[in-house]
């Protein structure tokens, strides 16, 4: 216990004590000396108290980032005891969920809706010694970013950030205004005028579920056990992960689907370049140096790349010049780091038109805020149905997801067209 809490309560204790002294008509010399070494006491644990505070808050200004991420680390801990084979027997003949799997669930209840039991969207990915990130300051709220729900998603892998939120919408103002400082002109002028500060809100609204339908026979939920829980985190992971790559990036904002970020290219104002001839190094360069330009990237390494794997192909088969060996994939690899290229089927468009082009989207993370935002709300609602399988003794079980996307400034990202193949 803290010690300015111990001096607060025996300060308490020394008042209930002389309340009940003073209160006395005719208190006798003991009660008398009593009351003075009270009083005498209580004036000395107001320095100590004081004391106390001041040392405290420099222990707590030292601790400040383990206090402030510890809630974080604690829920990390918990997930890696939750157990998936529970919930799957729980669905089917109502076992009884114990241990750290039910403090999760009931933590999950208090904090939300559910039609079925509450799964953590973490739990889905496989354990790898995956982390949930701590805390970041939102200007409505703090809220844990969970940067790699999963790891091998193109989203994540582009810089986006996952925000689970608990309810409601939530939105980021990102500054649109261009302030700019002047000199005064002369020893008495002023300086450069006032410069409207404006934001722009960009907003993550719970409109849009994802959901996903697994069946499970008789006898695979009589073998249930470990195998049981990878297999179903295995294919909820790999479905939910390849649907919200597709709706991040080709999500049409018709449907049920969330504006992608294509789709939504012109509403944001993304920059959106139309390369239109093969596909080279030097097209990407002058898309790199408009960021820079922009400062909204320091160098090359800090772009993130998303391209088709023809364009891979392509540009891996295109010499500079055949005495050296060189390609273009060579080149561009040399200025942008290899980790920084996620080449994908899902997320793009595979080529079209006459000649094939495809499409190419870079993304850069400037001043440590993300160029994209994935909302989640709650967890992933794990619905019974033991009613459309019961003629063979199933089970079947939906998952829905809540999910919404936006960006934070359109200058961190660019949307490159018409990226032609080699002799079109």
């Amino acid at each position: 216990m803290l010690e300015s809490l111990k001096i607060q309560r025996r300060q308490s204790e020394i008042r209930q004590q002389l309340a009940e002294l003073v209160g006395k008509d005719t208190p006798e010399e003991a009660e008398t000396r009593q009351m003075a070494d009270l009083d005498a006491e209580y004036r000395q644990n107001e320095t100590r108290y004081r004391a106390a505070l001041i040392t405290e808050d420099e222990q707590r200004q030292e601790a400040k980032g383990e206090l402030e991420t510890r809630q974080d680390r604690e829920w990390s801990d918990m997930l890696g005891g939750f157990e998936m084979r529970q919930i799957a027997a729980a669905l089917d003949h109502g076992h009884q969920i114990d241990g750290v799997t039910a403090e999760i669930v009931s933590e999950l209840r208090s904090a939300g809706t559910y039609q079925g039991i509450p799964v953590p969207i973490e739990a889905l990915e496989t354990r790898a010694g995956e982390t949930v990130a701590s805390g970041t300051p939102d200007p409505i709220s703090t809220r844990p970013i969970i940067d790699r729900l999963f790891p091998q998603s193109v989203a994540a892998r582009m810089g986006a950030s996952m925000i689970n939120i608990g309810q409601g919408e939530a939105e980021w103002p990102v500054v649109t205004s261009s302030v700019a400082a002047g000199w005064a002109d002369g020893e008495t002028a002023n300086v450069a005028g006032p410069t409207v500060y404006a934001t722009t809100d960009r907003p993550l609204a719970p409109d849009h579920n994802l959901g996903i339908q697994m069946k499970i026979t008789r006898k695979t939920l009589k073998q249930s056990g470990a195998a049981l829980e990878a297999a179903v985190r295995r294919d909820m992971n790999g479905a939910i992960g390849q649907a919200m790559d597709a709706a991040v990036f080709l999500g049409s904002g018709s449907s049920g689907e969330p504006t992608g970020i294509f789709a939504g290219a012109s509403g944001w104002s993304i920059t959106e370049t139309a390369v239109d001839a093969e596909v080279s190094w030097s097209a990407f360069r002058a898309a790199v140096t408009r960021f820079m330009v922009a400062n909204a990237a320091g160098s090359p390494n800090a772009v993130r790349m998303l391209i088709r794997p023809e364009v891979w192909s392509d540009m891996d088969g295109l010499y500079i010049d055949t005495g050296t060996g060189v390609t273009e994939w060579d080149r561009l690899t040399r200025n942008i780091p290899a980790g920084n290229i996620v080449m994908s089927s899902n997320a793009l468009e595979a080529p079209t038109g006459s000649p094939a082009a495809s499409k190419a989207l870079l993304t850069t993370n400037a001043g440590g805020t993300a160029p994209i935002y994935v909302g989640t709300w709650g967890a992933v609602d794990l619905i019974r149905d033991p009613y459309s399988d019961a003629a063979s003794g199933g089970l079947r079980l939906t998952a829905l997801v809540t999910m919404d996307v936006t960006i934070s400034r359109a200058a961190q990202l660019e949307v490159l067209t018409g990226i032609q193949e080699p002799g079109a």
